[in-house]
């Protein structure tokens, strides 16, 4: 089944991969060759071998600094091309290469492309939005209103980021004195993928105004599955220079000195 078809986990219908069983794909083959091109023979000799760790070339640091500085949180300018298989495979594995507290690898990623059940996911965000209006008085809420937020309708991908907190079992490296470090390894999961995101041409943004309940219905997301994130991509020609936000004059940036305390915490007490 062709990716755009299913508004699945990717393959839902079809045998996961050995070594990437968080990520379903239409078809082990096909991720296989896939996979190949993207990363190449990864078979390690020496599980316990150093590579050499030396710093990137210039123009590799810059794009680095590039994809970090240029990143926005996209709601309007999407495209109605499609996103290659091809191209979102590559955005997921360097999602699942991001760290995880215990190597756990908490994350799934449920992607959404069918029309009508953006449609559905849309309904659901537009009633909690109305909600979100209404916590806003005078002029903020104006220029709330005033913020274009149709991702979901506008984006040919939809990807729902989840949390399995059960895996790895109930004590996991790392996870033994902080409970939530399996949340904050998801979020680092969404994080890579916005980046390899930018370095495609991509936007991507992050949809947070739901009621938890509403998705977990039309997703069949179980309770113990812990909802991260709702993603929006696709491609775009144009991107704030700056934050939207900013340019809008909701907030502004603050100045990073201000944010460095130095060997102890310096804030309001």
């Amino acid at each position: 089944m062709p990716l755009e078809q299913s508004g699945k986990a990717l393959g839902s219908e079809e045998p996961q991969s050995e070594d990437r069983p968080d990520i379903t794909v239409c078809s082990t083959r096909t991720v296989g060759r896939a996979l190949a091109r993207i990363v190449g023979d990864q078979t390690m000799t020496n599980t316990s071998a150093l590579a050499q760790a030396a710093p990137f070339s210039e123009s590799e640091r810059n794009a680095v600094y590039k994809a970090i500085y240029t990143r926005r949180d996209v709601r309007d300018q999407f495209l109605p091309d499609p996103v290659p298989d091809e191209v979102l495979l590559r955005l997921l594995d360097a999602a699942h290469h991001a760290p995880s507290v215990g190597f756990m690898q908490p994350w799934n990623f449920i992607v959404i492309r069918a029309p009508e059940d953006r449609e559905r996911i849309w309904q659901a965000f537009s009633a909690a939005n109305e909600e979100a209006a209404a916590m806003f008085s005078g002029e903020r809420q104006s220029t709330y209103r005033s913020l274009k937020l149709e991702g979901i309708r506008k984006a040919p991908v939809n990807i729902c980021v989840t949390c399995d907190r059960t895996r790895g079992g109930e004590v996991v490296l790392g996870r033994t004195h902080n409970s939530s470090m399996d949340l904050y390894s998801t979020v680092c999961a969404i994080q890579n993928l916005w980046l390899a995101a930018r370095a495609e041409g991509i936007g991507m943004g992050w949809v947070s105004i739901f009621h938890d309940a509403d998705l977990r219905d039309i997703l069949a997301i179980p309770d113990r599955i812990e909802i991260v994130g709702y993603l929006c991509l696709g491609y775009v020609e144009q991107l704030y220079e700056r934050p939207e936000l900013e340019v809008k004059g909701w907030n502004r940036r603050t100045p990073l000195e201000e944010m460095i305390f130095d060997g102890k915490w310096q804030g309001d007490p």
